[in-house]
């Protein structure tokens, strides 16, 4: 029975480690074929091939756009200097240089393209919030002018006939009692 129980757990293990090879084995195959264009660029080199193909561009003509070029002979750009060829060569630099500079061109173009309606509509906006404040101010301080003076008269007619019933009611203003000293509060108890 012990025999059993080590073969079964021999068994087992084989099994297990069967499976951890196979695993590891379809991991580095998935590897390796992910890895096939580089492998093809290592034998490329490997082989000999690498430095067959240059690009001289001899024979490449470019026609720069006039707004590029006003763009660049601009005072913003005097520090952009370089030539499209040197020694009858392309220069590379330059030349992406200037597809750089094409580039921030054209974006600077779309984005004022998009932004000058948004602009109007913005400013004609303003114009009517300011247009519509410089009413509103207005029309305040005619309704300030028109109540102030309307409001102070009943106001201290009310405040008067309202000293005249306290009077009456206590003897004397509710002021002059909250001023003078409580008697009671006076007293002190032994």
């Amino acid at each position: 029975a012990y025999r059993m129980k080590q073969n079964d757990q021999s068994k087992n293990d084989k099994t297990e480690r069967i499976q951890k090879v196979r695993s590891m084995w379809i991991l580095i195959m998935e590897i390796l074929t992910s890895l096939t264009k580089e492998k093809e660029a290592v034998n490329y080199v490997l082989e000999g091939h690498a430095g067959q193909y240059v690009l001289d561009g001899a024979n490449v003509a470019f026609r720069i756009p006039q707004m590029l070029t006003h763009r660049l002979e601009s005072d913003v750009y005097q520090c952009w200097s370089g030539n499209l060829y040197e020694a009858k060569k392309l220069n590379f630099l330059t030349v992406i240089q200037l597809l750089n500079e094409a580039l921030r061109t054209l974006r600077d173009e779309i984005c004022q393209s998009k932004l000058t309606p948004q602009l109007a509509y913005i400013e004609n906006i303003t114009k009517g919030c300011t247009k519509e404040l410089q009413n509103l101010k207005a029309i305040r301080l005619r309704l300030k002018q028109q109540h102030c003076v309307s409001r102070s008269e009943p106001i201290s007619r009310e405040q008067e006939d309202w000293e005249v019933k306290w009077k009456s009611f206590l003897g004397r203003c509710p002021l002059n009692l909250m001023l003078e000293p409580d008697p009671v509060s006076n007293v002190r108890f032994v």
